[in-house]
């Protein structure tokens, strides 16, 4: 029996995890569950998996999901709010086991937390290893802490290594193991064949009408701009421990094939599958034994023809971009993703354009690329720094469109 924290369970990847989760009560139990502020969400999620501790980041939020649950007659429930609750109930002795599901660089402190006190770290939050990685890393190294990937691209990665590099995450050497090329593949999302001059045209709701999957909506933009992939090609160097040079990103459309390991004697070995989060969730919630997920294997008879092709970065400036800034170091990634939050939630709220989030991420990424990255606060001042110049670019931006 896994006793399990859930950070972000109102989420798309939380939810999946619960679902998983509910096929399997012998196996697994919820221990504690946060969100930001889905209380009626959270309140479903409380009266069936009846966590010990909730969080919720807002206070308002907390103190309505307590009422809702008072007047249900459910008093048994700790709830408690504010970012240092997401710490404690990551590294509370109560779990062995932690989701970390929380979407941006605020996921970072509680799941570094679960990873000093050497649990089994879910990892879905791509954001900690691209804002901290050696640190991260050496963190994990250092407690013990077992590290498994949840991104279906990086989940499919590990599948694919030797059990000798799975045991090793984020310190295995992968040219000993007879690795020659990791394969990241990415869809290209909903905009791979649109005329490059109507980018700066598209809606919200377009960018996120992912072909193949469900996710959220900053995540949908992310993938829109194949920001999403770039930001998983600096989590790959970190979690495989490989150069830039050892990572080719394909465009495969049919997101059939969630990514390939090539090694040295000319086989390549491919993770498929439906595409479906409970299929990588299953996987590390078990590990290293299989779980049914909820998810039909794929039909080979009816399954479309794999399409592969290369990345054009005159379509996707964005992929270009984390691929340099993660060749220029640790401040350029923290302060890349830090910009494209900003930028990608902007567009969101109708503020910029879509052509724009790039402009504005390249514009805060030469900013702090020359910035050194030692500490933790280091991380927190370039991330707060690079989140006021992108919130500055963003209102530039607008007045420009305002006065036109």
């Amino acid at each position: 029996m896994r006793n399990i924290c859930i950070l972000g369970s109102t989420g798309s990847i939380g939810i999946s995890t619960l679902d998983v989760i509910r096929q399997h009560p012998s196996l697994f139990n919820v221990v504690s569950l946060s969100a930001k502020a889905s209380v009626d969400t959270m309140f479903e999620q409380c009266l069936e998996f009846k966590p010990q501790n909730v969080v919720m980041v807002s206070k308002v939020h907390a103190t309505a999901l307590k009422q809702k649950l008072l007047d249900n007659g459910v008093n048994n429930v700790v709830i408690s709010s504010g970012e240092q609750a997401l710490v404690d109930i990551a590294e509370s002795d109560s779990n062995d086991t932690v989701m970390a599901a929380i979407v941006g660089a605020s996921g970072l402190l509680p799941t570094l937390a679960a990873v000093k006190k050497g649990k089994r770290v879910l990892l879905a939050n791509k954001e900690a290893l691209v804002t901290s990685g050696a640190i991260f890393i050496e963190a994990v190294k250092r407690s013990g802490a077992e590290l498994l990937p949840i991104d279906s691209e990086h989940n499919a990665i590990f599948q694919c290594l030797p059990v000798k590099a799975q045991s090793n995450t984020g310190y295995c050497n992968l040219a000993e193991q007879g690795v020659s090329k990791i394969l990241l593949t990415g869809s290209g999302g909903p905009f791979r064949t649109l005329p490059i001059e109507q980018l700066e045209f598209v809606t919200p709701d377009q960018a996120c009408a992912h072909p193949n999957w469900e996710m959220g909506r900053k995540i949908s933009v992310d993938s829109a701009t194949m920001m999403n992939k770039g930001l998983e090609l600096i989590e790959a160097k970190w979690l495989f421990n490989v150069e830039v040079e050892d990572i080719k990103v394909v465009l495969h459309p049919q997101s059939t094939i969630h990514s390939m390991v090539q090694y040295k004697d000319g086989s390549v070995i491919a993770q498929m599958g439906n595409p479906d989060m409970r299929t990588p969730i299953a996987h590390a919630l078990a590990y290293p034994d299989r779980i049914t997920a909820g998810v039909e294997p794929l039909d080979f008879f009816t399954t479309p023809s794999f399409e592969f092709s290369d990345v054009d970065f005159d379509r996707y400036p964005n992929l270009k971009l984390a691929i340099e800034a993660c060749k220029s170091g640790q401040g350029a990634c923290t302060a890349l993703n830090a910009a494209n939050e900003v930028a990608v939630d902007a567009f969101l709220s109708k503020q910029i354009k879509f052509t724009e989030i790039a402009k504005i991420n390249e514009t805060s990424v030469n900013k702090f690329v020359s910035e050194e990255v030692i500490t933790i606060d280091d991380v927190i001042r370039i991330d707060n720094l690079a989140r006021a110049l992108a919130r500055a670019l963003v209102e530039k931006c607008a007045s420009v469109a305002e006065g036109n």
